[in-house]
């Protein structure tokens, strides 16, 4: 069982609080745990050491609303490629494809407000996808570009394929795209989202570091998320875990995500790449043919033997999934 749906589990147990279960599950995986991959030893402090990641930062000004600011990363060359991550993830979510792309294409990796490094949306600022187009396309503007291949992941892929609505992208590359639930499915989604963020913030760092450097507590850490959580390196892992812990803006972009009608519609002059991993738990490849139900011409793609963050577990697919549906001028002659 994983640690999230054990989480679940824990706290439906007659009286157990949250903060109870996160602490339960705390003390039996650090009673069973292994020692440590490759016979090493655990440092006391617990740290990790990760390279240092320089962030730019950017203004977008959209009429009518308060100025929004979001941290991004731009490599490579080539067409530009804009890449936007999931709920409670980060800009490095697309460390593992960036460099598989950076050679054919521009990439322009962002940290949607209230994630990685970008400051939360001013409360003045609408939380609706129609606000969050707006003034996605005013930083586009900012930074220079016009209609940029757009790839987008869960969140990022339900953003892309409405600007792809909103003729702010060139093409549309949407991975395993929230919205497309039933009720049901919904609830479910978001009680797993919950239930990750809330054992990682209850769970002390040290024992987070300790646990992610052993295979079978990465599994048990990572398993409703990666469907090869075992090809997920310890510090990537730990990285995200504090991303996820750290987001300001998890709570409100849920609620926000509880509005009907995400997406409805068709997309019929930009073409549409939707991947989905086959072994996803926490929005259902299923989901994909409601998407493509709307978008008729849209591509379908499976992504076998990969969870709901794919680009971990098949980096070189997504890459070539990525590739193959943002041709540049050159190759579509």
């Amino acid at each position: 069982m994983t640690l999230i749906s054990a989480f679940v589990a824990a706290t439906d147990l007659p009286g157990r609080s949250v903060r109870a279960a996160a602490g339960y599950l705390c003390d039996r995986l650090i009673a069973t745990q292994p020692e440590p991959e490759g016979g090493g030893r655990w440092r006391e402090d617990g740290e990790v050491v990760v390279p240092a990641r320089t962030a730019s930062f950017v203004e977008g000004r959209a009429a009518g609303l308060e100025p929004v600011t979001v941290a991004y990363e731009q490599q490579g060359t080539g067409e530009p490629l804009v890449l936007l991550h999931g709920v409670g993830h980060r800009r490095q979510a697309w460390d593992a494809i960036v460099p598989l792309l950076a050679g054919q294409r521009e990439t322009i990796a962002v940290d949607l407000p209230g994630f990685g490094e970008s400051p939360d949306l001013d409360p003045a600022v609408p939380r609706d996808l129609q606000t969050a187009v707006a003034w996605l396309g005013a930083v586009l503007a900012e930074l220079g570009v016009e209609r940029p291949h757009v790839v987008g992941h869960s969140l990022g892929g339900l953003l892309a394929l409405r600007m792809g609505q909103a003729g702010l992208a060139r093409s549309v590359t949407a991975l395993a795209p929230a919205g497309f639930w039933t009720d049901a499915e919904r609830r479910y989604a978001y009680a797993m989202l919950a239930a990750a963020r809330h054992s990682v913030r209850l769970l002390p760092d040290t024992a987070m570091v300790r646990l992610a450097h052993t295979a079978v507590a990465r599994t048990a850490l990572a398993g409703t998320l990666y469907g090869r959580p075992d090809r997920c390196p310890a510090e990537t892992l730990i990285a995200d875990l504090r991303a996820l812990r750290a987001a300001t803006a998890f709570g409100a972009t849920l609620r926000a995500g509880r509005a009907p009608g995400l997406f409805t519609g068709d997309i019929p002059d930009v073409p549409v790449t939707i991947a989905w991993g086959a072994c996803d738990r926490i929005l259902p490849p299923r989901q994909a043919a409601r998407v493509q139900a709307m978008i008729p011409a849209a591509r379908l793609v499976q992504l076998p033997d990969c969870g709901h963050i794919p680009m971990n577990d098949a980096p070189d697919l997504v890459a070539r999934v990525i590739l193959e549906a943002t041709p540049s001028a050159s190759e579509e002659q």
